[in-house]
């Protein structure tokens, strides 16, 4: 069946056994050599249908759409009710619906299992929704982000993020809806990162500002990702747009916290050609950053 077919070619790729070769989902240089033309063009396609190979073999919209939607369903979700044994497989789609609905947004099992609560009057507990989480990573649907202290150094143990393995089907879990192009890019780019095989952390950095008792008190600042490969660290924030002043001052700030000189680069989509700004900054266009290969 179409269905067992899905299953040999998909999830043998992706649920990484020892003796495997761990297969990502196509980059966008990947997806772009293949579809070739305009490059802006062909990323809004991706951003929208992502990177499963066989997308590419679907003629139209309509096909696409049906090809990711059954793929979720009668390929990924089934396997992993009938694999993990899953008791609550309404709590397992709720998970998902949650995920993501909010991708790059922190959250915890604890967090979760409250919104459930709220939304259906019962209980779910904490370690169920961990569990059930570690089953779409196990899954290669999700991947988990930790927070880290950039000073500190050291690990938050929650909230942390979670970024879909591959943005089409995250898509297709939503209905093609919530097209929030601030996050999937920052998913496309987490995506490209771990393609890549860097470790990527969120990085957490702390501001001095004023209580309104005029007491001085510690603020957290987020950089998107901290990009570790050996001994080379690079900071990367995702903006898809800093039209003002103040918005730029919001996204770049977590920067010049940070109190070292690694680089730091913000990937952006409304700009053409790559710059460096005053305080040494790399401002690049989202799809210069993934198709140069060198940049990191």
């Amino acid at each position: 069946s179409n269905s067992k077919m899905l299953s040999s070619d998909i999830l043998t790729e992706f649920r990484g056994r020892s003796d495997e070769i761990r297969v990502h989902p196509l980059s966008f240089a990947e997806y772009y050599s293949a579809v070739g033309g305009d490059k802006n063009e062909a990323f809004d396609e991706y951003a929208f249908y992502g990177g499963m190979p066989l997308i590419l073999s679907r003629p139209n919209d309509t096909a696409k759409m049906n090809y990711l939607k059954s793929l979720f369903s009668e390929v990924y979700i089934k396997d992993i009710v009938e694999r993990k044994r899953i008791e609550r497989q309404d709590v397992l789609e709720q998970i998902l619906d949650l995920l993501c609905s909010s991708v790059g947004s922190l959250t915890n099992p604890t967090k979760i299992a409250n919104t459930l609560k709220s939304k259906q009057g019962g209980g779910v507990s904490a370690n169920t929704i961990r569990a059930y989480i570690g089953h779409l990573e196990d899954a290669f649907l999700f991947s988990e982000s930790k927070r880290y202290d950039v000073k500190g150094k050291s690990y938050f143990d929650s909230p942390n993020k979670y970024y879909c393995e591959d943005i089409g089907l995250r898509n297709a879990r939503i209905g093609f809806r919530q097209q929030e192009m601030t996050h999937i890019m920052e998913n496309i780019i987490y995506n490209e990162l771990n393609i890549r095989q860097f470790s990527v952390d969120v990085g957490v950095v702390y501001a001095r500002t004023l209580s309104e008792k005029g007491n001085s008190i510690r603020t957290p600042r987020e950089i998107d990702f901290v990009v570790n490969s050996g001994g080379k660290r690079t900071y990367i924030q995702s903006a898809y747009a800093m039209p003002t002043d103040e918005k730029a001052e919001v996204e770049l700030r977590p920067f010049t916290l940070t109190g070292d000189s690694f680089p730091k680069i913000v990937v952006r989509k409304d700009i053409g050609k790559r710059w460096y700004d005053d305080n040494g900054i790399l401002n690049i266009n989202v799809i210069d950053f993934l198709l140069d290969k060198e940049l990191i």
